[in-house]
C-alpha cells in the first residue's frame, strides 16, 4: 500500500495503470468502506482511496470541527484489509488549487431531502469530487447506497464530464440494523440502542405502508409519533422515486428517506 501525499506523486504512481478504481472517503474508515474496496478490487486492476474531510461540504462549522478524525487508525485499517494499492491524503491546497472551475449550482428539483436542509452541502460535494475525478481518472467510483442522494447527483454530474461509471454499493449495518456511519462514532452506547429501535420502527413502517392509500400523509403522521416518542428532530421522513427521487406514492421502485438528530448528531438513512 502506497500512501500519496499529493497530485504530483498521485500522477507519477497512476501514469502506468488504466483500469483505476476509487473509493473517496472522508476517513474514519468502518467496515462499509471495506466493503467498497473489495467491490473495486473485484472489478478493477488496481483500488485508489482517498481520505479527505473537506471543509466546504459542512454547511456546519462545529460539526466539521466534531467530524471523527484518526488517521493512523485509517491508515492501519486499510493495510490490515491488504485490498488497498493507494491511498492519497491530500492537503487542502493540493484539491483547491485551481479555483477556475465554474461555481456549481443545484438546481430546483434537487433542492429536496438533504439539500433542502443542508444548504451548500451538496455543492461542495460535487466540488470536491469534480475535482478529485478529475485527479485520479478512474475507470470506476464506488459509493454506498446509505448516501443515496449522493450518490444520485454525484453520479449525474460526473456522467456529464468524465468516462467514469459511478458503481452503487449495497448499505451494510450493524447486526442492531443501525446503518455503518462514520458519525457512528460520536453515538454513545445509549444512542446507539435508541438508533437501533428507531430503525427497526422504521422497517414496520416500510412493511405498512403498502396498504396506505396515500402513503406520504402516513408518513408525516408517523414522523410526528416519532418525534414525540423518541424525543428526536426529523428532519424529513419521505418516500421517493430511486429513479429520480421524485416524491411517490408506490413502493415500486422507491425508498423510505429519513434524517434526523439524535443527541445533536445528524443520521440519515434509506430503506
Amino acid at each position: 500500500m502506497k500512501i500519496l501525499l499529493n497530485k504530483t506523486s498521485l500522477t507519477e504512481s497512476l501514469r502506468q495503470f488504466r483500469d483505476i478504481g476509487f473509493v473517496p472517503t472522508m476517513g474514519s474508515i468502518h467496515k462499509g468502506h471495506l466493503s467498497l474496496i473489495r467491490k473495486s478490487n473485484q472489478m478493477c486492476h488496481k483500488t485508489i482511496v482517498s481520505i479527505f474531510v473537506n471543509p466546504k461540504q459542512f454547511n456546519n462549522k462545529k460539526d466539521f470541527k466534531n467530524y471523527p478524525k484518526d488517521i493512523k487508525k485509517d491508515l492501519k485499517l486499510l493495510n490490515q484489509s491488504k485490498k488497498v494499492d493507494f491511498v492519497y491524503i491530500p492537503k487542502f491546497k493540493d484539491i483547491f488549487k485551481n479555483n477556475k472551475k465554474p461555481k456549481i449550482k443545484m438546481i430546483k428539483i434537487d433542492k429536496i431531502l438533504c439539500a433542502k436542509f443542508r444548504k451548500g452541502h451538496f455543492e461542495g460535494v460535487l466540488d470536491v469530487m469534480d475535482r478529485l475525478t478529475d485527479i485520479v481518472r478512474p475507470s470506476k467510483i464506488f459509493m454506498g447506497n446509505k448516501d443515496f442522494q449522493q450518490l444520485f447527483l454525484v453520479r449525474k454530474y460526473l456522467k456529464r464530464k468524465y468516462n467514469t461509471n459511478v458503481i452503487a454499493c449495497k448499505i451494510l449495518r450493524e447486526k442492531n440494523k443501525v446503518a455503518l456511519s462514520s458519525r457512528n462514532y460520536l453515538l454513545s452506547r445509549e444512542n446507539l440502542i435508541l438508533a437501533s429501535k428507531i430503525v427497526r420502527k422504521l422497517i414496520n413502517v416500510k412493511k405498512n405502508i403498502k396498504n396506505k392509500k396515500n402513503k406520504n400523509k402516513y408518513l408525516s403522521i408517523v414522523k410526528n409519533d416519532f418525534q414525540k416518542q423518541f424525543k428526536i428532530k426529523i428532519e424529513y421522513l419521505e418516500l421517493r422515486n430511486v429513479n429520480n427521487l421524485k416524491l411517490s406514492n408506490t413502493i415500486n421502485s422507491s425508498r423510505l428517506f429519513v434524517a434526523y438528530y439524535l443527541n445533536g448528531i445528524r443520521l440519515i438513512d434509506n430503506l
